[in-house]
């Protein structure tokens, strides 16, 4: 009877694990660095997903030239996107790398 009373209680989802500890967002924090941004990528991620959602519109409404059309558009917004994303972080990774070595902003 025993079996049956703790395989009901795993099969319930309930565990004797205790809870994991709470997560503080100070934990998180990051030293004194400051975030870059770059305002491209968030506009490419919205170009790259509107031109899919056109694409698609255009897909059930049997238009299926216009939408081969702009889901090649979307591949090359998504290619540029990616490009920013690996020449931001390469730039500004430089840059960080300055400020690390002494010399103050």
């Amino acid at each position: 009877m025993e079996k049956s009373s703790s395989s009901s209680a795993a099969a319930a989802g309930r565990s004797s694990a205790p809870p994991p500890p709470p997560v503080y967002m100070d934990d998180f924090a990051l030293e004194g660095k400051k975030p870059v941004k770059n305002p491209f990528v968030p506009i490419g991620a919205l170009v790259t997903a509107g031109v899919l959602t056109a694409g698609l519109i255009s897909f059930r409404y049997g238009n299926s030239q216009l939408g081969q059309k702009l889901m090649r558009a979307r591949v090359v917004a998504q290619g540029a996107t990616v490009a920013l994303m690996i020449g931001s972080a390469y730039y500004y990774g430089d840059q960080i790398k300055m400020f690390k070595k002494g010399s103050s902003p």
